[in-house]
């Protein structure tokens, strides 16, 4: 194994370029947009299981750097009420999903690792025992294998499979913003959650001088032009006749918002061929209701790099790779399903 491609710069592809690093393994890395990648705006916690990861691939101290802790969830019903408190095991950290990025992208570059952007996947095809990745610029690159870590609208998974499955919208929306200040009085380390009439509701105030807030609510897909004021507007009717702070915390909220439909993939059949593999929500994207989605694609980065070490044939290591992650990922997926449902 001499190089790798590497399609998509995000969580799943700049992690998977550290962890070939480790390996031994030379990677290049794709990414299609200017900087970052989509869903920027929206913030994110790694588990301990994405955080032990992460120190494997020598990136723990740099996360941790850029993040907060996340120590406990304190759950609430729309009167109020406190339900449960809920500690979270092990080491979690909140940060932005932009500030994850940046971290694990400029690690990849410190490190020697190429990181190219504007290179959008069109096609790929198996040349000469290797392969040929081409890009919507018109130029295009050779290794001896794919990596497809270009998330939940994958090209490469097309190209693996032309019958892939798409994914499937979970009927709920998912919405994200920062308010000035902390009005709730929310403990730094600490989510409320709450159980709302017609939304899900969570927040913290993680020390940045900002309440970093985000909601699920169900209801017939939005089209993409839908603009940030539209969404505050739509979460605040939502959480405005509860009796907790959710509202208060919306109307403290200007501009900085993002929001989406949510979607995810139960299963996907083909995680790889000969040539090409997929790795993060390329191959089994969650509902965020687990708070797993940037865990478990670290968890496939450090899994994808030791089975490429171990088995020097790729399509062995891809089906090695493919038997580890499957079954635990594809129980994520379906639990993070049923966790959302109480909103439907």
């Amino acid at each position: 194994m001499t190089k790798v491609l590497i399609a998509g710069g995000g969580v799943a592809g700049a992690a998977t370029a550290l962890a070939l690093h480790r390996a031994g393994i030379s990677a290049s890395v794709h990414e299609a947009h200017p900087a970052g990648g989509d869903d920027a705006g929206a913030f994110l916690t790694v588990m301990a299981n994405g955080m032990a990861a992460l120190e494997s691939i020598g990136a723990g101290p740099a996360v941790m750097a850029a993040s907060y802790p996340a120590a406990a969830v304190e759950l609430f019903d729309a009167g109020g009420a406190h339900l449960q408190h809920r500690a979270i095991e092990g080491t979690a950290r909140t940060l932005s999903r932009a500030a994850l990025y940046r971290v694990l992208q400029d690690l990849a570059i410190s490190r020697g690792i190429p990181v190219v952007h504007g290179k959008r996947l069109i096609d790929a095809a198996t040349v000469d025992g290797g392969v040929e990745a081409r890009f919507a610029d018109g130029t295009h690159a050779r290794g001896d294998v794919l990596i497809g870590a270009d998330g939940i609208h994958s090209p490469t998974r097309r190209l693996i499979d032309p019958q892939a499955p798409t994914p499937r919208y979970t009927g709920q929306h998912v919405v994200y913003g920062y308010a000035d200040g902390n009005p709730a009085g929310s403990a730094p380390d600490a989510y409320h959650m709450v159980f709302g009439a017609r939304a899900f509701f969570g927040f913290t105030a993680p020390g940045d001088g900002r309440t970093w807030w985000f909601a699920r609510l169900t209801g017939d897909s939005r089209p993409a032009g839908t603009t940030a004021a539209q969404w505050r507007e739509l979460v605040l009717d939502a959480v405005r006749d509860d009796a907790t702070p959710a509202a208060a915390i919306i109307e403290a909220t200007g501009g900085d918002v993002v929001g989406g439909d949510s979607y995810d993939i139960p299963t996907t059949p083909s995680w790889h061929n000969d040539r090409m593999v997929l790795v993060g929500d390329a191959a089994h994207a969650a509902s965020p209701a687990a708070a797993q989605g940037a865990s478990m694609a670290l968890e496939d980065a450090v899994a994808l790099a030791a089975a490429l070490r171990e088995h020097p044939e790729p399509a062995t290591a891809f089906a090695a790779y493919s038997a580890r992650r499957r079954a635990q990922t594809e129980e994520t997926v379906a639990a993070s399903a049923r966790m959302g449902r109480p909103t439907a």
